[in-house]
């Protein structure tokens, strides 16, 4: 249930593991922001932010719509082939918490996620307007 950080790089460009990054698409994308030292996301990473789980009213949104939802994002990949993260592992269960309610079960938590990541200048680092 759990991808260390070595795990994770040992499973950049491996093409049954894809990872999920549960922050705003402008931190995603690689814009400049205070909690960020290093701009950017995991090379091969999509993003889903979390907030979209949500309705206006703070519930998580119908089951069938996050599931069309996370189709989008991981494709015709098993949910448990997902990798998933964030910046510090918190919003990232989130993203696990909604993959559930939509019955995809088994993805992955990456729970030291980018701050970890970026934590060490060796590990690649992709940024992106989508």
């Amino acid at each position: 249930m759990r991808v260390t950080v070595d795990e994770a790089a040992q499973r950049i460009g491996n093409p049954g593991v894809l990872f999920v990054d549960a922050r705003s698409p402008e931190r995603f994308e690689g814009q400049p922001d205070p909690l960020d030292s290093v701009p950017g996301h995991i090379p091969g990473a999509r993003n889903h932010f979390y907030k979209n789980n949500v309705a206006e009213d703070g519930t998580l949104r119908p089951a069938d719509a996050l599931r069309a939802d996370f189709a989008r994002v991981i494709g015709d990949r098993s949910a448990d082939q997902v990798v998933m993260y964030c910046g510090s592992g918190i919003t990232a269960c989130h993203n696990l918490l909604a993959m559930e309610h939509a019955g995809l079960h088994g993805p992955k938590l990456f729970a030291g996620s980018w701050s970890e990541w970026e934590a060490d200048s060796r590990r690649p680092v992709e940024k992106s307007s989508k």
